[in-house]
């Protein structure tokens, strides 16, 4: 590195040009890799004729035409629960991601001020006063400067660029922290439903453990008067020890669930909670719009994460390119001298300094070049990045487009599913009662009720916790309520 004293009249022409140039490359946005309207046709519109499930979700084209978009409907707005809305205002008050998420923000912050601060002079003051005394003479002199030290100029951009780059690298944590919000108040709604769902599942399940207690008491009291054989007793036997078994395991499940609520939330959840909706009312959430692709690219955060990292990378190019220029400095200090303190303000006591001077690279063995070449490659990472992270996005709302269609139909089916076998169910008991049908007949008509009745609360909680990762994949839930 050699290092050259420079005149005033070059030092002048610097500042001159201090706005002028920045070595970044230009900045134009990648083009998304991605179609520009979402996939259409059978499996994205619900078939349904149900006049209560078409309530519950339109087919993704009419609900686009006519429902807010997500990224313009609050979390608030969305989740029409009272409960649900009180336990995400917990997990955003309490929940340690998100806190970490904040702190994050605003320790880049921080850094970004650090850079900014660098384009800068330093401005620092100093004084002294010494008396001392050598061979019998005493002697004093006091100092008061006022100066800078080693302020570079930022003629090439270098600083101009890492400040660039830290601004960007503060956004990207931004939005991260945007992503953290967005994630934990969907976790929280599917925690919830998923334990509104095994409430309803055990409730279920203890009904049925009951009813098959109760067949089994019958079935052995008939089977002691010689009315039955012992196969009618063992069935009923084995259809109560699986029902057992299952109530066992969703009793596990309640419990399991509520503590990954506790969890999520960072805090107990209280017992002055607004009474719950069933798990499978319609007007659970609020309708949303989809729109189109582009509006990913600026209103979901993970993407406008990506770009702003991708923006970083691209400043950083500047500042390596920076690297290969004369790195201008500029030291400056005045005040006054005097060997009394009393005659420090006096005429003739100034004293100053004025220390310009340059340094440039002649013979690194590549390093700059080396440094150049990982930063060019570190964008190249960025733009794959990006375009995955499109990629992504219209991959998970394409999925959750058709799921909330296909979901409508399945449901409804569902529900004829029980209701055909709760017909089912009261023909073979009748039919058992009068001795016209055999007990096996019986036990399979009560399987097949247990059976519909656990298929529609699984798809039904299924067709909820779409609805939420439909709202979270589109961008929604990171403005507050």
């Amino acid at each position: 590195m050699m290092r050259l004293k420079l005149g005033a009249g070059a030092v002048a022409f610097a500042l001159a040009v201090l706005a002028g140039c920045t070595l970044d490359p230009h900045y134009d946005r990648p083009a998304a890799p991605v179609a520009v309207a979402y996939p259409q046709g059978d499996a994205y519109e619900s078939t349904s004729t149900s006049t209560s499930t078409s309530t519950a979700a339109n087919s993704a084209s009419a609900t686009a035409a006519t429902s807010p978009l997500a990224v313009d409907t609050a979390w608030r707005s969305f989740f029409c629960d009272e409960r649900l809305q009180r336990l995400i205002e917990i997990a955003l008050a309490n929940n340690r991601d998100l806190r970490v998420a904040a702190l994050n923000v605003a320790e880049y912050e921080a850094q970004y001020r650090i850079t900014r601060a660098a384009l800068a002079p330093s401005i620092s003051a100093s004084g002294s006063v010494t008396r001392e005394r050598t061979q019998g003479v005493t002697s004093s002199a006091s100092d008061l400067n006022v100066g800078t030290t080693s302020w570079e100029i930022d003629f090439f951009g270098r600083l101009r660029s890492l400040k660039r780059q830290a601004l960007e690298n503060y956004l990207a944590t931004d939005a991260s922290r945007q992503s953290t919000q967005i994630s934990l108040i969907a976790t929280v709604a599917t925690d919830y439903l998923t334990l509104l769902s095994d409430e309803r599942l055990l409730q279920l399940t203890e009904d049925t453990v009951k009813a098959d207690q109760s067949t089994y008491d019958v079935t052995k009291r008939v089977q002691e008067l010689g009315n039955s054989s012992l196969l009618d007793v063992q069935q009923a036997e084995n259809s109560l020890a699986s029902a057992k078994a299952s109530l066992a395991s969703y009793r596990r499940a309640v419990a399991q669930d509520r503590n990954n609520l506790i969890a999520v939330l960072g805090a107990p959840i209280p017992d002055d909670l607004p009474p719950a909706r069933s798990f499978d009312d319609e007007s659970m959430f609020a309708d949303i719009g989809a729109g189109v692709p582009s509006l990913l690219l600026t209103r979901r955060p993970d993407i406008v994460q990506a770009e702003h990292a991708l923006k970083a990378a691209n400043a950083n190019i500047g500042a390596a390119r920076a690297a290969f220029f004369p790195k201008i400095e500029l030291t400056a200090t005045a005040g006054t001298s005097s060997s009394t303190l009393s005659s420090l303000f006096k005429a003739g006591t100034g004293a100053w300094a004025f220390a310009p001077s340059v340094s440039m690279p002649i013979f690194d063995y590549g390093s700059n070049k080396a440094s150049l070449d990982v930063a060019k490659i570190e964008k190249q990472i960025e733009v794959a990045d990006y375009e995955s992270t499109i990629q992504t996005a219209f991959k998970e709302v394409s999925n959750a487009l058709t799921a909330r269609a296909t979901y409508v139909d399945q449901v409804q089916a569902d529900r004829e599913y029980v209701a055909s076998s709760q017909r089912y169910y009261t023909l073979a008991e009748a039919r058992y009662k009068a001795g016209t049908d055999s007990f096996l007949t019986f036990l399979d008509a009560q399987r097949t009720l247990y059976t519909a009745q656990q298929q529609l609360a699984t798809d039904t909680l299924s067709r909820q916790a779409n609805l939420v990762t439909l709202y979270k994949v589109l961008g929604g839930g990171w403005e507050q309520g």
